[in-house]
Parts: C-alpha cells; structure tokens; sequence
C-alpha cells in the first residue's frame, strides 16, 4: 500500500503532509542547533524532537531526513581531486530543492535510504493499530540490510516515540545502543518524560516552542488556510499549527465564541442558545465537531481561571465579548480557584459520558446547567 492510499497517523486532515510541507516556521534555533553539529562534524545517532503537538516536530525531522540524504557529509569532503585541505562548505539551511532526485524519492515514498517507524493498519479492519508494534520495528532489520549494500546515509524517523509499544521501545533502544553505521534515528515524541530513560538518555534533544502570530500567520497561509481572524485563532491555538488548521476546518472559532456568548448569559441563561448547541453537537456525523466543542469548552473554563487569578482576561481576545464576560464571572482569585475546581470536575465528567456513550445533547445541556449553577454561586 502506498503512501498515497494508507491511512497516515501523521497527517493533519486539511493540511499538507509533514513530508510536503516545504517551510518550517518559528523553529529556527532548532534547526540551527542541528546545523552546527552537522557543521562541526559532530552529528549525534539519535535526535529526539520534542515540543506540543502540532508545533513542527514532524516537519522538522522530514526536513533533517531529506537534508541528510541529499547532502555529502562534512568529513567526507577532501578538497578535491588533488587533495587540497579545504575547509568544507558550511551548510545554512535545511532546504532542499524539490527537484534534487532525494526529494522526488522522499515526496513518491520511495526513497531508499529512509525508513519511517508509524503506526501500522489493522488489516482486518483497514484503521490504524492504537500502537506501534513489534511487527512493525521488525521490518528496520530488512531495512538496513537492503540499504547497507551501497554504503550511503540511513535515515529512520519514528513518529510518534510515545506510541511504541514495550516490545516496539526495546527494539528503538537496541538500535540506540549499537547504532549501524552512517545511521542517524530522528524520534518524535510530544510527551518525552514518558518514555524510557534509556531511549531519552541516548539521545540529543531538539526542543520546539510554540508558534507566535506571526510565525503561525505565515505556517497557515503555506497551508492554504484563511481567517478572518488570526489573532484569535493563535489564541485559541496555543502556538500548536495543527490546532490552528483543525480549528480553522471545523469553525472552531464560531464554536467557542458560542461558549463566550452563553458563559456570558449566565446565571440566567440564553436557553434557546444553549438548546441549539447541543442539538447541533448532537447530530449524526458530527463526531469530530463535538470532541472540539467539548475541548474549546475546556479551554474556556482554563481562560476563565485564569482571569480571576491574574486580575485581568488573557490577550489576545479568542471571542467577541471575551474579556468583558470573564472579568465579571472572575473577578478575584477566590473566583478563579471556584472555576478551576469547576473545570476539573466537569471534564471528568465529559470524560466519562463520552466513554459510556451518554446522549451527547443530554451531556451537553447538563453540563451547561451545571455552569449556570456555578455562576450563580452554587
């Protein structure tokens, strides 16, 4: 199965794949740390790329991979045909032309020197497998034996580290400990104090950060994504560009700013408001609508804490009225301790009737009912 026609873990739906992505914004310092050690001929066997979701992670080890294959190694330059001891050229950027023969064989999925470590398709069942197994490292060994007869660079990214399983993170670790030769591992991982102490001891860490307007603006617009309001996007995104293009593709914008518009009503309510959310939450197909409507509720609930515990609504604002409305439901630090018992309680709550599988407009309008209680003192 190609990679055209396989169901890829890694992909953002609306967005182009990490592999395709030509330009990674607002990581600069990561890649400049990598470029030095590449530079200085000090380029480690395992890199583990670390940072929140959807803040270039797997951008940037695609980016590394495709630098990598198509760049001769610093040590290997000798000045020439004479021999000459020139200092090799430095390289500045990761950027590879598309039309270097590595990129076309990476953007085909048939470049040779490249193993990609994922999560695997059931097949019975054509969806992804929950974790990436052992059946699934094993083929690293035929891997390296077919790439090593041509003596050239290996590259191997595992994405995401976090969902190998026991038996897949032993198999990581072994190549880790006797890494093959001119073999560099690149993992991603979002949360890397999960791992093995091993696995995270064994390698250089690249940290990314989260995204600013501005670097987020433009990793948008290379998506083809437009907004009427990117400062409320960032907002709501966090610095995370597969937030942003998830929020953007779902109208997550217009979903919280309908949570603004009935924290605002409370404690008396807009009951025809709150009615038509849970119905629209509610209706067939809507799956993925309704887990970021209860994920913007949440994050509602964090900005309103917030508010009460720093005496002033977070900025920018993520909806119209945003500020106003949580500065009067928040007005002290007693009130944002009060809502941040709230927001734990009520996740829980989702969590848990999500799981059982409660009428999701039920779930809704209860927990709706319960914010108005809250707002009323009690």
């Amino acid at each position: 199965m190609s990679h055209e026609d396989r169901p890829e873990p890694d992909r953002i739906e609306g967005a182009p794949h990490p592999r395709d992505t030509p330009r990674l914004f607002g990581q600069e310092a990561a890649e400049a740390e990598f470029l030095e050690a590449f530079n200085l001929g000090r380029l480690h066997h395992g890199w583990m790329i670390t940072g929140p979701r959807g803040s270039g992670k797997a951008t940037l080890a695609w980016s590394i991979a495709r630098f990598l294959l198509a760049t001769p190694d610093p040590a290997e330059d000798d000045g020439g045909m004479f021999g000459e001891a020139l200092a090799p050229a430095q390289a500045e950027s990761l950027a590879i032309s598309p039309d270097h023969p590595v990129a076309r064989r990476m953007a085909a999925g048939a470049e040779p020197g490249l193993f990609v470590l994922r999560r695997g398709v059931n097949e019975n069942t054509g969806r992804l497998k929950a974790q990436i197994t052992v059946d699934e490292a094993r083929r690293l060994k035929n891997f390296f034996s077919l790439s090593s007869a041509d003596g050239g660079r290996r590259v191997v990214i595992v994405d995401a580290t976090d969902e190998l399983n026991t038996s897949a993170a032993n198999a990581i670790l072994k190549l880790l400990e006797e890494p093959p030769a001119r073999t560099t591992l690149l993992l991603v991982t979002h949360q890397p104090s999960g791992l093995l102490p091993t696995i995270r001891s064994r390698c250089r860490v690249l940290r990314l950060r989260p995204l600013d307007e501005t670097a987020m603006q433009a990793a948008l617009q290379q998506a083809g994504i437009q907004t009427q309001a990117p400062e409320r996007l960032a907002a709501l995104a966090e610095g995370s560009v597969g937030a942003a293009v998830q929020l953007a593709n779902l109208d997550g914008l217009k979903l919280y700013a309908e949570w603004v518009a009935i924290l605002d009503s409370l404690p008396r309510l807009d009951r025809a408001r709150a009615q038509a959310l849970a119905e629209a939450a509610a209706a067939r197909g809507q799956e993925e609508r309704r887990a970021l409507l209860l994920a913007l509720l949440d994050q509602a609930l964090v900005r309103l804490a917030l508010t009460g515990a720093r005496g002033m609504p977070p900025q920018p604002e993520a909806a119209p009225g945003e500020a106003k409305a949580f500065a009067r439901l928040a007005p002290d630090a007693r009130s944002a301790r009060l809502w941040a018992a709230e927001a734990q309680e009520i996740g829980a709550r989702l969590r848990h009737g999500t799981a059982v599988n409660l009428d999701p407009s039920a779930l809704i309008l209860d927990t709706i009912f319960r914010l108005q209680k809250a707002a009323a003192g009690g």
